[in-house]
């Protein structure tokens, strides 16, 4: 069903499009621009905001532009007929826009960034280029619009006599000049072409002197253009070849005509692609006008514009939209076969009041300058706006319905990315003086008959827009049939947008749940209108105070005053004071929200600053411990001193990391149990704020060894705290760490003999050599330690087994000379007795 015309002319949808038409570069563009109209097709409509943000990245991100391209209507038109070929210049359009259509085909499709506009990758390569007719126009027209010498054999032969005939010619005047001495009888020295011929420019006055033939004479007489007899010869062969020139160039153009009408589909894609081109490019320049976005249209959410502006007021104080306009101004005729009103006099000529003849216009630039909030909230059907004359109920009306309808038409409008509106298919707006003198209808009749022939077509996707509805009547009855109205209205599912000043509807818009009640702010020092509109409440009409503000005597309004306290009805005291706790109210929301953008702005420095100082402790960690790698590999320090080295920078890396606490902020309050933990958990380590899985449990130190991504370090139990929501963890969990004699995360019968502790394994506190030879059991011992002492150990345990006692002997003696054993012991009865040695690490 299509938009009612009524709303376009009201809404002012056709004055945004006259801006639009400004910013095509073709003739063609500009009238496609003109002739948009709202899109009732849900689908449709997501796919051309798709598109449009698409376009709007290539033309970011490219360096090719839509330049101006000649009409094709007309040529189309005459292929489409099937009358003889085309003319030169219908032929040299056509290859200016197969041309650009090539050019602008190959920049979206061999950018590097094609990915971000698979759109329109997909409709250029869906797109029947006619290579064979770009191909013959480009070989058969130069860029001058000339038909080539090589676009035929033929022709080129007969130019090629042309012009030796030319030459003949030169050759002969020149000569006969100097022969008989006429030089002198010549306006010029050069011969000149007339009727198709060549003759010579002689003065008039001489003209009786040569034997010829005069072909005409100059504007002013004093010239003739003589063709002497010696030329004729030669002009009479000119002629011929002339005549075979235009037949060759004829047979050319038939050819070039029969190529196109072959390849016609292609052709007219071409085009309709240029032509939807350009009004992508003017799209995007008319949302550049007031930074807009396409607008979100959604079946089941309310209405949500956020920061919301007429676009209207935006373009008349843009002067690239004002350049635009007189573009379109300046081309009356692109209207023709179009239902548009002709362009304004003036540009932008908008009425902030409801429309009427004699209403107060409000300064487009303060209204520009103030956007506005409308929302509804789930279940919400109507808003009613009120408040006083000239603060702005109209301009959010207008502003409701022509976002609207620039979003079904494709149009970015003015509001904050995130709005959206329900998708209504038909919109209707009752706004302004309908009042007709020729027709016998009133304002309130004609409101009356347009509501009763739209009637039964009201639905869930409908939006009706009410400016000061009943008004034109009793105020109690008029008051009474607009509530019935907005009733009827909410009950067939459609949206309604009402401005009014009954104070019996501004009751029932805060009495009834499925109506929002919002009002125009004023300065309640002032008195003038601050543009902004508050929820959830009713304002004064401010009658008096705009009168008077406006010039109207003051007896007269200490008079109305008088009859308006005599009727009882002085209510704005009341409202005032409503109004002055709305406009406080709103001062402090927007105190609040700069505090909050302020915080956000702090909070992304803060965070800046900490990525760049955790960036530079790890590089610096990084080269401290490639320097110690540097120096033990160059002999500059000892293997022990190295392994000293490396622990030192692994704990001061573990000491500069933030404070313990969790990712809301909150300090750790308890450590964890460690008999909670159990090998293999994932668990998160504070000071680096990363989770790893722990390898082993210390609990006589409480402290536990993390694999973290690779890097493996101990870290004490107040480090830890349970990921993902973790608890406690499972009773067979527990007792297989409480199992481990020394914490440890193998015991002493499943720690495999020989295992060294690599760190691609975890290492256990106990190292098992019993059944080794001596020198393999040593070898063992030493890979022990050095891994030990690089995870930070302070105590590992030997089990060499009783025996004959060879083997503890040489683990003594090792452990006496060993860089990485401080002392060394042998266990008591309850630890193995001297089958078991401790060790004491640096």
């Amino acid at each position: 069903m299509p938009v009612d015309s009524r709303a376009l002319n009201s809404l002012e949808l056709f004055k945004v499009l006259d801006y639009l038409a400004g910013f095509a570069v073709s003739e063609g563009g500009q009238r496609a621009c003109l002739g948009l109209r709202p899109c009732t097709d849900l689908e449709e409509i997501h796919q051309t905001s798709a598109a449009f943000d698409q376009g709007r990245l290539w033309l970011l991100n490219s360096e090719t532009r839509l330049v101006s391209f000649p009409p094709l209507e007309g040529l189309l038109a005459h292929l489409a007929s099937g009358l003889p070929f085309l003319d030169l210049d219908d032929l040299c359009a056509l290859r200016q826009v197969l041309g650009l259509a090539g050019d602008i085909r190959e920049s979206m499709i061999a950018t590097k960034d094609s990915r971000q506009w698979p759109i329109w990758v997909e409709r250029c390569q869906a797109l029947a280029f006619p290579e064979q007719s770009v191909s013959g126009l480009n070989r058969c027209l130069s860029d001058e619009g000339l038909i080539k010498d090589q676009a035929s054999p033929e022709l080129s032969l007969v130019r090629g006599e042309l012009r030796s005939l030319h030459r003949q010619c030169s050759g002969q005047v020149k000569n006969f000049a100097k022969e008989y001495n006429i030089l002198h009888y010549l306006q010029d020295e050069f011969m000149t072409i007339s009727s198709d011929r060549y003759v010579l420019p002689l003065k008039s006055n001489f003209k009786g002197r040569l034997q010829g033939i005069i072909h005409d004479y100059s504007q002013t007489g004093d010239t003739c253009y003589f063709e002497p007899l010696f030329l004729v010869e030669l002009n009479n062969r000119l002629q011929g070849l002339k005549r075979e020139e235009r037949e060759e160039e004829r047979k050319i153009l038939m050819y070039l005509t029969s190529l196109v009408r072959q390849e016609l589909p292609g052709v007219r894609g071409c085009y309709d692609f240029l032509l939807e081109l350009d009004v992508l490019q003017a799209r995007a320049a008319l949302g550049q006008c007031y930074d807009g976005h396409m607008a979100e249209f959604d079946l089941d959410r309310p209405v949500n514009l956020v920061n919301a502006r007429h676009p209207l007021l935006l373009l008349a104080v843009s002067d690239a939209a004002q350049k635009a306009l007189a573009v379109t101004r300046a081309k009356p005729t692109l209207r023709e076969g179009l239902d548009n009103p002709p362009v304004p006099s003036v540009a932008a000529e908008l009425d902030a009041g409801s429309g009427r003849a004699g209403r107060q216009a409000v300064p487009r630039s303060s209204l520009a300058a103030v956007p506005s909030d409308i929302i509804l909230k789930n279940g919400q059907q109507a808003l009613v706006i009120s408040g006083g004359n000239a603060g702005g109920k109209t301009v959010c009306l207008k502003t409701l319905g022509i976002i609207a309808l620039m979003g079904m038409c494709g149009l970015p409008v003015p509001v904050d990315r995130g709005s959206s509106l329900p998708f209504w298919t038909g919109i209707h707006a009752f706004i302004g003086d309908e009042q007709s003198l020729s027709d016998h209808v009133s304002t309130f009749t004609a409101q009356i008959t347009h509501l009763a022939a739209i009637w039964e077509r009201l639905g869930p996707s409908s939006l009706i827009i009410l400016d000061e509805f009943g008004a034109g009547t009793d105020p109690s009855q008029g008051a009474a049939l607009a509530q019935a109205v907005v009733d009827a209205i909410m009950d067939r599912g459609a949206y309604v947008v009402a401005a009014t000043h009954f104070p019996a509807l501004k009751a029932y818009a805060l009495s009834n749940e499925r109506v929002r009640a919002a009002s125009v702010m004023f300065d309640p020092k002032t008195k003038k209108p601050l543009f902004k509109l508050i929820y959830d409440q009713v304002g004064a009409s401010q009658a008096l105070d705009v009168a008077r503000e406006h010039g109207l005597p003051e007896d007269v309004l200490r008079r109305a005053e008088q009859y308006l306290l005599i009727s009882g009805e002085d209510t704005s005291a009341l409202v005032e004071r409503l109004n002055s706790l709305a406009v406080e109210r709103e001062k402090e929301l927007e105190d609040l929200r700069t505090q909050q953008a302020d915080h956000r702005v702090k909070s992304k420095k803060q965070l800046e600053v900490f990525e760049r100082e955790k960036k530079r402790l790890f590089e610096e960690v990084r080269s401290d411990a490639a320097k110690v790698l540097d120096d033990w590999k160059s002999s500059r320090s000892g293997h022990k001193q190295t392994l000293k080295e490396l622990s030192r920078i692994r704990n001061d890396l573990a000491k500069a990391g933030p404070d313990k606490e969790d990712e809301a902020g909150e300090k750790k309050t308890a450590a964890i149990p460690v008999d909670n933990l159990f090998v293999g958990q994932r668990v998160r380590h504070l000071p680096w704020n990363k989770a790893g899985s722990i390898l082993e449990i210390d609990a006589r130190k409480n402290r536990v060894r993390l694999d973290l991504n690779g890097v493996s370090l101990w870290a004490g139990i107040d480090d830890l705290d349970y990921l993902d929501g973790q608890g406690k963890t499972s009773e067979a969990a527990g007792k297989n760490s409480r199992s481990t004699p020394f914490g440890a995360g193998s015991t002493a019968d499943s720690t495999p003999k020989g295992h060294t502790g690599s760190s691609s394994s975890p290492l256990p506190l106990r190292l098992d050599i019993r059944g080794m030879r001596a020198d393999v059991a040593i070898a063992e011992l030493a890979k022990f330690l050095d891994s030990a002492v690089l995870t930070g150990r302070e105590e590992v345990e030997v089990i060499h087994g009783r025996g004959t006692g060879v083997l503890r002997k040489e683990v003594h003696n090792y452990l006496k000379i060993s860089p990485n054993s401080a002392s060394y012991r042998l266990g008591n009865e309850k630890e193995g007795g001297d089958g078991v040695t401790f060790v004491t690490l640096h």
